[in-house]
């Protein structure tokens, strides 16, 4: 008679020592196996829970950014009901674009598409918060804007998550997990866009308006189409007609309508237009950096770049242009030192600009492009 002990060993073909490396054999052909008709369909279902963890993540980013906004309106608008409905009917906004399959005039279908945009929403934030003032119209309008955008944000990454989920599509789940990294991070910019919006706090956009700000202060200044203001303010022996969204409420005004203006008045002697800006920076660069060079140094969708562009070529006059280096998170959350402490580089670059590229006696234009939340004139 064999004990168990004797003849187990045997089956596996020696000691002890050989069973186990059998046994490991055994499973490695059978994981082997496995991942060879499987692995497919396994990496897939890892990459559908990591996306569900930012889903998860996004919907708790856009609940936070819904309540801090009717928080915000019932705090300074004072509205006689709640206005939690008419906040869920704003965040589905939307705007159709307008038709470019003939693009001969699109840019000005934009722009009053743009206007009446603008001006539907701020009616919709007067009804909601009937006791703000023109100011916190704007900050509010903004607020509503970061909120409808994470809204946007979560609801597009919630549509091709379910798509890959229903049609098992390993290509449709992957690309949307390697771009999850860059949806977060803007869906938190946003987030801190929001709650500076909602305090009034200056943002990293608003660089060129603070730039704008320190040159004119002091200065008297006037109101240019649309929602701009300009001062006249001498600057090494020239005339600077210095531009910027009228402030403190959240507006970026239309810089392209109010340089035309500026440019018509002064029957085209204009020397040099020369733009400031936020610009977007690179991966290794430094937040606040300041460069220049040429061109209409504004973003947007293109309808005031278009004007200002229209409005140089028509009397030639030189187009420059100086920015501040930040990346989207910076751009719109609340303004870090660095990028308020670069305005004074900005106005030193933009100096030797003036004195290189003009002369005593010369007039010339200088626009503070960006939102000017927080930054009066």
């Amino acid at each position: 008679m064999f004990t168990a002990m004797e003849v187990l060993p045997n089956l596996f073909g020696g000691g002890g020592g050989d069973s186990i490396s059998n046994i490991l054999s055994i499973l490695f052909y059978v994981v082997f196996i496995v991942f060879l008709f499987y692995g497919q369909r396994i990496q897939m279902y890892v990459m559908i829970r990591e996306v569900e963890g930012s889903l998860h993540k996004l919907r708790y980013i856009k609940e936070e950014g819904r309540k801090i906004t009717i928080e915000t309106i019932k705090e300074i608008g004072k509205p006689q009901t709640d206005p939690s409905d008419r906040v869920d009917r704003y965040l589905e906004y939307f705007t159709i674009a307008p038709q470019s399959m003939d693009p001969a005039g699109i840019v000005y279908k934009l722009d009053h598409i743009l206007d009446m945009r603008d001006t539907r929403l701020k009616d919709e934030v007067k009804i909601m918060a009937p006791a703000s003032d023109e100011v916190q119209i704007n900050n509010l309008e903004n607020t509503l804007e970061a909120a409808m955008a994470l809204n946007f944000i979560y609801k597009v990454v919630r549509h091709y998550y379910i798509q890959g989920k229903k049609t098992l599509s390993l290509y449709v789940i992957m690309q949307l997990q390697m771009i999850l990294p860059l949806v977060m991070k803007e869906a938190e910019a946003y987030a801190s866009a929001l709650k500076a919006f909602a305090d009034g706090q200056p943002i990293g956009d608003g660089a060129g308006p603070l730039v704008a700000a320190k040159l004119m202060h002091g200065y008297e200044t006037r109101k240019v189409p649309k929602d701009c203001v300009v001062a006249t303010v001498p600057i090494e022996g020239r005339t600077a007609f210095i531009i910027k969204a009228e402030g403190p409420g959240g507006n970026v005004g239309k810089p392209g309508d109010a340089v035309k203006a500026v440019i018509d008045e002064n029957k085209g002697k204009i020397s040099s237009v020369i733009m400031i800006d936020a610009g977007l920076k690179l991966e290794g660069e430094t937040v606040g950096e300041v460069a220049e060079g040429i061109g209409a140094a504004i973003g947007g969708p293109g309808v005031d770049q278009f004007k200002i562009e229209e409005a140089v070529v028509k009397y030639q006059i030189p187009l420059n242009a100086v920015i501040v280096k930040e990346d989207i998170g910076d751009a719109v959350s609340p303004m870090r030192k660095e990028i308020a402490d670069s305005a004074d580089k900005v106005i030193e670059r933009m100096k030797n600009v003036i004195l290189e590229r003009t002369k005593e006696g010369d007039k010339i234009i200088i626009v503070g492009v960006g939102n000017t939340i927080g930054i009066g004139q």
